[in-house]
């Protein structure tokens, strides 16, 4: 057993950010991969945003990620002695002081006055360490000022408490978000002055949108629970967040819990920020249902129907028949059911855009009925035989001289049967319907 052990430390104040989830997920994955301890501290010191319901949102994430921590969570908060303990320690020292300290106070806007505590930042020399991910970093001494560690009302800021519990947890690898390089120059002071061994710090790059600037809810889902919310698997999100400032070194990219542990390593974290992109992430949440068990997808397509309302089993064939069809073109499960409710209603509603682009077209309503009559008379209504005649029609010249081609068919026979531009196979989506509710539809759409 390693004797590796490192934390995720969220302040709950709301909502659970994926850049927060991320360096939880690269703490648990390098704690899994070296056999070491993976822990959680709330620094719940924020004693105003920091609620029960915040908190719980950080453990259902963590739980709905798969993310498992190894010893009892720790609250900050329950470590306020410690913390001022060893502001005592520092005092006595000489590597902290008390001062005076003018602030504002937000809520009235009157400047007032009280005792903080600073702690005594060197003034000459270099501060440097090596970042795991960044590599050597310094800070010359000159430019740094000191800074409270206790405020005026007695309470321990977040600086002197997270190293301070750092300590008490033993961890030895702090691996957390960029914007942090500054807080780790002055922490390091903070280890030294308490007589500590300092950890080794690795600052994961930012995550930003496509124009480069940190990526937020104006870009689209930040949160976890919007994601969950969406329908996103917390496979495929896990997944996604490690491909975020890491690589596996080949072109693997849809990678198993257990392939990531094996494949994980720090020297492998890219310094330069992480563009999130949605795209990726939808296609790769697909390929995770893609592959979902046929009996996991069809209980959730079965939860779905039934809230909204519609029948458990489609028109015109059975659910386990229809499963494989809609289950591989599904991209998120908020897809389900109206992606296939067409499967499930007499009555089907037509998207306006696919009807504007694909039916009111001159002849449409003819080409329309003249399928129609063509399936009414096939012998036998199969994938072959509806396609075969589709082809055929395909293959006749049109008013251009030139074949008229299955695109220019497919696409408006689409649209009549399903109401929609995508879905199934055009032909197995026939067979699966019925020649009887097939040939109805297409001739209430060239009505339309």
């Amino acid at each position: 057993m390693s004797n590796v052990r490192v934390r995720f430390a969220p302040s709950p104040t709301g909502s659970v950010h994926i850049g927060n989830i991320r360096a939880a997920v690269f703490n648990w994955l390098f704690a899994r991969h070296e056999g070491g301890k993976f822990l959680l501290r709330i620094e719940d010191t924020d004693l105003v945003r920091s609620t029960r319901e915040a908190i719980d949102k950080v453990l259902d994430a963590m739980a709905w990620l798969g993310l498992d921590y190894d010893e009892e969570v720790v609250y900050q908060t329950h470590n306020a002695a410690d913390h001022l303990a060893a502001v005592e320690k520092l005092l006595s020292s000489g590597a902290a002081y008390r001062a005076v300290k003018e602030s504002v106070d937000p809520a009235t806007g009157e400047r007032k006055s009280g005792e903080v505590v600073l702690f005594r930042m060197p003034k000459e020399g270099v501060i440097e360490y090596t970042d795991l991910v960044k590599g050597r970093m310094r800070k010359k001494a000159e430019d740094t000022q000191d800074f409270v560690i206790v405020r005026s009302d007695g309470s321990p800021v977040f600086h002197i408490a997270n190293v301070v519990d750092d300590i008490k947890q033993g961890v030895t690898h702090i691996i957390r978000g960029d914007d942090h390089v500054e807080n780790t120059f002055k922490h390091i002071r903070i280890f030294q002055a308490l007589g500590a061994p300092v950890p080794q710090y690795a600052h994961l790059p930012m995550i930003v949108n496509a124009q480069g600037k940190p990526y937020s809810k104006r870009d689209g889902a930040a949160f976890v629970g919007e994601f969950k919310e969406q329908g996103y698997l917390p496979e495929a999100l896990f997944n996604f967040l490690v491909l975020l400032g890491w690589a596996p070194g080949d072109d693997r990219e849809v990678m198993g819990r257990d392939e990531l542990v094996e494949a994980f390593s720090l020297d492998r974290c890219k310094s330069s920020p992480a563009r999130f992109d949605l795209k990726k992430l939808l296609w790769m949440n697909g390929e995770y249902i893609a592959h979902q068990p046929a009996a996991t997808f069809k209980a959730e397509l079965s939860a779905r129907l039934a809230a909204a309302g519609l029948p458990a089993e489609p028109l015109g064939c059975t659910l386990d028949e229809l499963v494989p069809h809609v289950q591989i073109r599904t991209k998120t499960l908020s897809d389900l059911p109206g992606n296939c409710e067409y499967f499930f209603k007499e009555e089907i509603g037509y998207d306006p855009a696919a009807v504007e682009k694909r039916l009111h077209r001159p002849g449409a309503k003819e080409r329309l009925l003249a399928f129609a009559d063509a399936f009414a008379a096939l012998p036998a209504f199969t994938i072959e035989s509806t396609e075969a005649l589709v082809r055929a029609e395909a293959e006749k010249t049109g008013e251009d001289g030139k074949p008229v081609g299955m695109g220019a068919l497919v696409h408006p026979i689409r649209v009549a049967v399903s109401g929609r531009t995508e879905g199934p196979g055009l032909f197995e989506m026939l067979a699966l319907l019925g020649r009887d509710r097939v040939v109805r539809r297409l001739r209430a759409a060239a009505e339309l």
